[in-house]
């Protein structure tokens, strides 16, 4: 940013005006190079994004988060809550991924792959430049009084638009109740299912409401992650910028003239043609700098791009770049903060790698029952009942299940059932004796390692606690 230009655009945003209303945006539609780039990335997102609570694998939902009953897939492999410090993990590598790119290039992921930047752009301002035409058609159409062709083009768009929004509503309740589940509810009475149907109703209408009116102040006001922005970012932090050394120069920014000589003059490659400001979907004017608003969409590049061919001047005045690439006429390089952040990411990545292969197929807990001590049995031979969990976690029938005592000489004897076998992603437990020998135990209570075997294969171990006499 220019030293001479004021910081006063700070003590506001774009989207409020002088007297605290909401100023409402109406961009310019935007084309380009980069509009092209994101508009494959958006379909590969919308197809991932709908397809995702529908796609099975051996016969798990492919992204599943159904909080209520503790169920969760990802990727088409089922979690439990035993598993619950992986998702954790994930969860942190999210957050710390998002954070530390953001540190390192701005909020592209705001403007590249966040959902609501994805609809909002590329599926509802699409069927509004559509209907409603481009940035000076809406201004026109929204000033204009209420004629039968403004009504015929209000009811078509909202009509759309609630359609969009309970179909959204759908795809997104898939994700925490599953697909078939959401299949029962459309399927059936919605009678049958009134709290379903009520949750449809209530995302739909939040979806409409936040893709209809209150659109980029969610990214401006509501997305806590645009607060981070301000604290993440430093002036090695590549960005959308504005080249203010070339753009101003010593005269500053003035309107073209054709044939003019601007090296000549000393003025700015920077036009002032207001096409930046004009496609901005938050209504910023890039030129004052980094700001809180900007999303990183690159729709002011591919303007401004667009108007310096128009006038034979090189592009790129508005580019992806740092602040202090800027200021010192630099490339942006790879810095030891991003080689940093980067080996964080990558240990974090490693560390939830190692722990989804370690995971065990199967987990085994086995208890002491309460209330029940040992016995002393013949032979000086000690008894405990325990009971015992098993938690298949894959898509197998996990059979011929014996259990075995690992860390002393003993038997182990299953209460009913010589044999189990768990059904996939299925609980079985039971109730065992453990039967050890008094010479075998050193004190009154020890820890024993037991061994869980399927098909006279160890497949998991786990520990508990054996009570025996006092004196030995």
């Amino acid at each position: 940013m220019s030293e001479q230009q004021p910081e006063s655009f700070r003590d506001a945003i774009a989207t409020i005006d002088e007297k605290g209303k909401r100023a409402w945006i109406f961009p310019k539609k935007p084309k380009g190079r980069y509009y092209n780039y994101r508009t494959y990335v958006s379909w590969v997102l919308l197809i991932f994004f709908i397809g995702a609570p529908f796609l099975k694998v051996n016969g798990n939902q492919f992204l599943l988060f159904n909080v209520l009953e503790r169920r969760f897939s990802i990727f088409g492999a089922p979690f439990w809550p035993q598993d619950f410090y992986i998702l954790v993990l994930v969860m942190l590598i999210g957050v710390v991924f998002i954070t530390l790119f953001t540190v390192a290039f701005g909020r592209v992921f705001c403007g590249w792959v966040c959902p609501q930047t994805i609809f909002l752009e590329m599926v509802f301002r699409k069927i509004e430049y559509w209907i409603d035409g481009d940035r000076g058609a809406q201004i026109r159409l929204k000033k204009s009084a209420w004629t039968p062709d403004k009504i015929r083009k209000r009811v078509i768009k909202h009509s759309i638009f609630v359609a969009i929004s309970f179909f959204i509503a759908n795809v997104f309740l898939a994700y925490f109740i599953g697909s078939d589940q959401l299949f029962a509810i459309i399927s059936d009475s919605p009678l049958n299912h009134l709290s379903g149907l009520i949750s449809i109703l209530i995302f739909t209408t939040l979806f409409y409401f936040v893709f209809t009116w209150f659109r980029e102040q969610v990214c401006v006001i509501a997305c806590p992650y645009g607060r981070l922005q301000s604290v993440l970012l430093d002036d090695k932090s590549i960005v959308v910028a504005y080249d203010y050394k070339r753009g101003e120069k010593e005269a500053g920014r003035a309107k073209f003239k054709k044939n003019e000589d601007r090296a000549a003059s000393g003025k700015g490659d920077c036009i002032d043609c207001h096409q930046c400001v004009d496609v901005c979907p938050t209504g910023i004017d890039i030129r004052n700098g980094t700001q809180l608003e900007c999303v990183n969409c690159t729709a002011c590049i591919d303007a401004c791009d667009h108007m310096m061919e128009k006038v034979n001047l090189p592009k790129g005045l508005i580019r992806f770049d740092s602040e202090s690439n800027i200021a010192e006429q630099k490339k942006p390089g790879f810095t030891w903060r991003m080689k940093g952040y980067t080996a964080v990411l990558s240990i974090l990545t490693a560390a939830l790698v190692l722990l989804i292969f370690i995971r065990s197929d199967l987990q085994a807990t086995v208890f002491k029952l309460p209330g029940q001590l040992y016995e002393l049995k013949e032979n000086q031979v000690v008894s405990n009942v325990y009971g015992y969990k098993l938690i298949n976690k894959t898509t197998d029938t996990i059979s011929a299940i014996s259990i075995k005592l690992l860390s002393h000489d003993g038997n182990v004897q299953l209460v009913g059932d010589t044999a189990v076998a768990v059904p996939s992603q299925s609980l079985s437990k039971g109730t065992i004796f453990i039967d050890i020998p008094k010479s075998e135990l050193k004190s009154s209570k020890e820890k024993i390692k037991i061994g869980i075997y399927s098909n006279d294969e160890l497949i998991e171990t786990t520990t508990t606690n054996f009570l025996g006499p006092t004196h030995f």
